[in-house]
């Protein structure tokens, strides 16, 4: 009778502990498994602010991973530093029924610096990536987090990818009740309390049961559709370092006053440099240019990633001396250089990358941007540097940093300015190309490309490479010509309007194809558009296009004497709202003449013009896979 108790006692609590924590695979809500690679059971975020140095985060989060599509979902990243310190961390992995497979804890994690190139970073992480090849399987885990400052608050994301479904998810704030945190929803429609306890405000956010959005090819960015909330202090403190704002007026002055006053100063020796190397000239901008190249053959970009948060910049003097920094420093040390000739400058705030995205002007927190970029605010002449990039022409911002909202920090306060934007035949490839076919399918060829405005660094991988790391790169840029490199010249230009030159003679065995004495000649090898998006039904995001552009291909053949073709000469144009593409072929004697032009229009467009975007790339590619028959003369 005893046995049959303890018996009895020991399933009641394995019951228990199982009810506590059900992750069965098959207790998760059908529609949450649609278009699923994993499901988020449960996400629970509790940020404690005790005071402005005192901070603390606790996290408990499951993840059920079906297939293995959704694997990122279940890796672990947990970042700390000098001031934010991992109190714990415990986890535990289930099979597909609920039931626990493995354990593990800190123990478990690797830790590393959190990047390779940075010359000192003191960020770390732990992570942790389960080494499950069985599905599905769900990981669950808990950390706490210790942190010393209030600067800045993480984002809310209750899922922060596409094909990721979400059972329940919360986030509790808790702060005294004379701390203002301000907030913003985005894309939210789940439930949201604010309460008081005691000497507390707590602010709750609630949402379940979202179903998995699937991925849209062409579709704005995660934040624009996604649910979010973020989250910012009016006052804050970090590393003996207080403040306060609400707006970008404010921050831009907290930073002028706070992060930027007081380093820009450089030795006298540094002062009559200058001063002589801009005496022959009496305009600005000219100064400003000797100066930027100047700083460009004095320093290099290295990734330093220390100061308050990372977001103050290394003295100019220690720049000067060392002749290295990272943005911060080499735009605050560029401004220290400007400041001798009484040049003013702008310290800007930017979200650089290819993929444009602007600073936010209804939200201000610390933790928006990337980077730096530099802004010299001449009448009617505003010009923008780059001034981490040896080699980018003076004035020229590539699509890296511009056509976005960035915050100027200014003495007065901040402002939100807006670096130039490429307007699509700006953003040009320009090619010319002479291609002589012999009778048996070989051919000659010399192609010259001329690159601008956001196309200005395309074919980059080959600046500054020696000529024979050159030339084994052009086969990897030209995919669809299988060729012999016999000579290539690439090369930049500064002046006016910077521009990159590309000249490449070539040699190809297999130009053309043979089938029954007859030459298959494919009309374009050098600019076939291949990014054709998947078709969609009902598609429910906007279509987004990122970036205007202008290609422009001229390609003259030269046939063998005694091939000749019969066919008339044709011109195709493909024409629609985002875009528009023409393709012309004529012949002339012994030569045809190919002519293809291609524009894309930046812009969002109702997601029911989806199909036409689909169609448009489509004929475009097969118009760019045509093949020309030559027929031997009889």
């Amino acid at each position: 009778m005893k046995l049959e108790t303890t018996l009895l006692a020991l399933l009641l609590l394995a019951l228990k502990s199982f009810s506590q924590s059900n992750y069965a695979v098959s207790s998760i809500p059908k529609n949450l498994l649609v278009k699923a690679g994993a499901v988020v059971r449960t996400y629970e975020e509790e940020i404690r602010v005790n005071d402005l140095t005192d901070v603390i985060y606790h996290t408990r989060f499951a993840v059920t991973i079906l297939n293995e599509s959704g694997n990122s979902q279940g890796r672990m990243r947990f970042y700390y530093d000098k001031v934010s310190q991992i109190k714990s961390i415990k986890g535990v992995i289930y099979n597909e029924f609920g039931l626990t497979i493995a354990k593990f804890g800190e123990k478990n994690f690797q830790d590393q610096s959190i990047t390779d190139y940075s010359l000192y970073m003191d960020d770390r992480v732990k992570y942790y990536n389960p080494a499950m090849t069985t599905y599905p399987y769900t990981i669950e885990y808990e950390v706490e987090i210790k942190t010393k400052q209030s600067l800045y608050f993480p984002s809310w994301i209750p899922v922060n990818s596409t094909a990721v479904s979400v059972e329940k998810s919360s986030l509790k704030f808790i702060c005294p009740n004379n701390f203002r945190l301000r907030f913003k929803e985005y894309s939210f429609s789940g439930k949201r309390a604010e309460t008081t306890e005691g000497s507390n405000k707590i602010f709750n956010w609630e949402i379940n049961n979202l179903p998995a959005l699937r991925d849209e090819p062409y579709s704005p960015g995660y934040d624009k559709f996604l649910p979010m909330v973020k989250l910012a202090p009016e006052s804050f403190a970090y590393k003996g370092i207080k403040g306060s704002f609400s707006n970008w007026s404010d921050y831009g002055k907290w930073m002028s006053e706070t992060l930027l006053k007081g380093r820009d100063v450089l030795t006298d020796q540094t002062r009559q440099e200058i001063l002589e190397l801009t005496k022959s000239t009496a305009s600005p901008k000219e100064k400003a240019k000797l100066i930027y190249e100047y700083m460009q053959k004095k320093t290099r970009y290295i990734s330093v990633q220390i100061g308050i948060g990372g977001y103050q910049p290394y003295p100019a003097a220690d720049v000067d001396r060392l002749g290295y920094g990272d943005c911060k420093g080499l735009v605050n040390y560029t401004k220290a250089l400007l400041n001798i000739v009484g040049i003013e400058s702008y310290y800007c705030v930017v979200y650089a990358g290819s993929f444009r995205r602007n600073i936010e002007d209804s939200f201000t927190s610390i933790n928006q941007g990337n980077h730096v970029i530099l802004c010299l605010p001449f009448k009617s002449d505003t010009t923008w540097l780059e001034c981490t990039s040896q080699r980018s022409p003076f004035g020229f911002l590539g699509d890296f940093t511009d056509d976005r909202t960035v915050l100027a920090c200014t003495p007065e306060g901040g402002k939100l300015l807006r670096t130039p934007k490429f307007q699509s035949n700006e953003s040009a490839q320009i090619r010319k190309a002479e291609i002589s076919i012999s009778a048996d399918g070989a051919a000659t060829g010399q192609i010259t490309t001329r690159f601008s405005g956001a196309q200005y660094d395309n074919h980059d991988e080959l600046f500054n490479e020696p000529y024979e790391e050159q030339v084994k790169k052009t086969g990897d840029l030209y995919p669809k010509l299988t060729f012999q490199t016999t000579q290539l010249k690439y090369k930049k230009f500064a002046d006016p309007k910077p521009f990159t030159s590309e000249t490449l003679s070539f040699v190809s065995n297999n130009y053309c194809s043979t089938v029954d004495g007859k030459l298959l000649l494919p009309i374009n090898k050098l600019n076939v558009f291949e990014r054709v998006p998947k078709e969609i039904r009902n598609r429910t995001n906007p279509v987004y296009i990122n970036r205007s552009w202008y290609d422009e291909d001229l390609i003259t053949f030269n046939l063998p004497e005694d091939y000749t073709t019969n066919l008339p000469s044709e011109k195709r144009t493909v024409d629609k709202p985002f875009g528009k593409y023409t393709c012309e072929i004529t012949y002339s004697g012994n030569k045809i003449i190919y002519k293809r032009t291609m524009q894309l229009n930046d812009g969002i467009y109702p997601p029911e013009q989806y199909p036409d975007l689909v169609d448009f790339f489509q004929e475009i590619h097969e118009l760019d896979n045509g093949i020309i028959t030559l027929n031997k003369k009889k």
